[in-house]
């Protein structure tokens, strides 16, 4: 479980840097921050996950200046949680269309050996909130993602850095016709990634992960 851990967290590693590929039109949809499959990601709906964190934020410290600093370390919350919800839609259409899914008792079986390596629940609530801007509520989402990647990676041979893994991401945006709106960056097909997207929440926890031989 452990190695399949390790493997799952490293979907992140090829996102920063991506060229400029595609624009969006998004005159057509008003009031949108990115459309995805023809479905609308909103950017009220954006914003009131951006709100879920800032409301984590505030009240996981004691002062106004620690809340400022937490707010500077995450200075691209609103872009890097648009591409979180944006990749979402992407791999959760790849893993369909690979026939892969991921159940409830993965998340928890993940989530559980998480928590004994941070030393309990709420020390992993902390831990997703500071390092990767992912609030409580939203921690099993996130973990769901990552779950999914690794799947989508076993059924196809391969695992999440290399090009077959994001070939499939890239078959599942076109499909999808990822439209962000420009305030807010531009989708790389290629990559399945947000031009300028650095969400280290995948590769980081990696490193921390031990290895255990099945």
């Amino acid at each position: 479980m452990h190695r399949r851990r390790r493997t799952a967290l490293l979907l992140t590693a090829a996102i920063a840097a991506a060229p400029l590929l595609t624009a969006c039109g998004n005159d057509a949809h008003p009031g949108a921050a990115a459309v995805v499959g023809g479905q609308r990601i909103t950017v009220s709906q954006l914003e009131e996950r951006v709100g879920e964190v800032r409301a984590a934020q505030r009240a996981a410290v004691q002062n106004d200046a620690q809340y400022q600093q937490a707010i500077a370390r995450t200075g691209t919350l609103t872009r890097d949680t648009l591409h979180t919800m944006v990749l979402d839609r992407v791999l959760h259409r790849a893993a369909e269309d690979a026939g892969v899914s991921v159940s409830r008792k993965e998340i928890q079986e993940m989530r559980s050996g998480l928590e004994e390596q941070a030393g309990g629940a709420e020390a992993l609530e902390t831990t997703w909130l500071q390092r990767y801007g992912i609030p409580p509520r939203r921690l099993e989402e996130n973990l769901r993602l990552q779950l999914e990647a690794q799947k989508l990676a076993e059924k196809l041979g391969t695992d999440t850095t290399r090009p077959e893994f994001w070939k499939a991401l890239s078959e599942s945006s076109k499909q999808l016709d990822v439209d962000l709106n420009p305030r807010y960056g531009t989708w790389d097909v290629q990559k399945s990634s947000r031009a300028d997207a650095k969400t280290p929440w995948l590769r980081d926890v990696t490193a921390t992960q031990p290895q255990q031989n099945m």
